[in-house]
C-alpha cells in the first residue's frame, strides 16, 4: 500500500512539472523581483529565480515575542510591546520586513496577484511551524477578509497563502472560525483608530480551536491580531499565537 501511495505521489509530481513546462513555454513566467525569465518549474512554482529566493531568505536572528521585529540588546520583549502593556495572544513570528526586495516582493502578491509566490510564503510559514514545538498542535485560524474584499477584488491573500500551506502539509488543520463585519479600511488609520476600528468587528462563527494560530500577510500596529486573540481567547481558546508574513 505505501509503496503504491509512493508510485501515485512521484507520478502527480512529474505531472504537475509537464503542465508547468507546457505552461511556460506558451504564457512565459518572469521573477516577481528581477523581472528575468524562469529558468525551469521549480523557478515557475515559485514566481522566483533561484539566485532571487536566496535573496528573499527570512531575517534571522533574535525578534521580538509580540511583534516580531528584531531586537537589538532587549531579551524576548522590545521596549516598545513593554511599553504597550499586555497582549491578548502569547506570541507572533513574523518572516520578513517590509522593506526592499521584501517590499516589492508583496506588492507583487498582494496587489499584482501573482499566486505563485504564495508557495514560497507557505513554505517559509511552515518551517517556522516545523521549528516551533509550541506550534506543533496549532490549528492555524486565517485572519478573515473585511466584507467586500473578495468582490472588489476578486480574491483573499490570506486565504490562498492558507489554501498553499494545505497543499504543501495535508495534515495541517485549519478552522476558519472568525468572520468579519463591516469596517473601514485599516491602512488609511493610525494605530489608536485601527484598533477601534476593529473593535466589535470580528466575531466567532464556530467554536475556536484550544491552540489558536493566527494567520495574517502584514502586521503593522497589531491592532486585527489583537481582537482576533481576543476573540479566540473569550470564545474558549487556551493558547493564540500569531504568525505574519511581514513586519511595517
Amino acid at each position: 500500500m505505501q509503496i503504491s501511495s509512493a508510485i501515485i505521489y512521484i507520478g502527480m509530481n512529474f505531472f504537475i512539472k509537464i503542465l508547468l513546462w507546457l505552461k511556460n513555454l506558451v504564457f512565459p513566467s518572469w521573477c516577481a523581483l528581477c523581472e528575468t525569465a524562469l529558468a525551469d518549474t521549480e523557478e515557475i512554482r515559485y514566481g522566483l529565480c533561484q539566485n532571487c529566493r536566496a535573496k528573499a531568505a527570512a531575517v534571522q536572528g533574535q525578534k521580538c515575542n509580540l511583534c516580531g521585529k528584531p531586537l537589538i540588546s532587549e531579551i524576548d520583549v522590545c521596549l516598545t510591546c513593554r511599553n504597550d502593556g499586555v497582549k491578548s495572544y502569547d506570541r507572533l513570528w513574523v518572516i520578513f520586513p517590509y522593506t526592499g526586495i521584501y517590499r516589492k516582493l508583496l506588492h507583487a502578491y498582494k496587489f499584482g496577484k501573482n499566486l505563485a509566490l504564495a508557495s514560497f510564503f507557505a513554505e517559509k510559514a511552515l518551517e517556522v511551524i516545523a521549528e516551533n514545538p509550541v506550534l506543533q498542535d496549532a490549528v492555524i485560524v486565517p485572519v478573515p477578509p473585511r466584507p467586500g474584499k473578495i468582490k472588489e477584488t476578486g480574491w483573499d491573500q490570506v486565504e490562498y497563502l492558507v489554501k498553499q500551506i494545505l497543499n504543501l502539509s495535508k495534515e495541517t488543520p485549519v478552522c476558519r472560525c472568525l468572520k468579519r463585519r463591516k469596517s473601514k479600511v485599516q491602512k488609511k488609520l493610525d494605530r489608536k483608530e485601527r484598533l477601534e476600528n476593529m473593535k466589535g468587528r470580528i466575531y466567532l462563527k464556530t467554536p475556536p480551536p484550544k491552540t489558536a494560530l493566527i494567520i495574517d500577510d502584514v502586521i503593522t500596529t497589531g491592532s486585527t491580531l489583537e481582537v482576533c486573540s481576543e476573540v479566540l481567547k473569550e470564545g474558549g481558546a487556551e493558547k493564540v499565537y500569531g504568525l505574519c508574513l511581514f513586519y511595517d
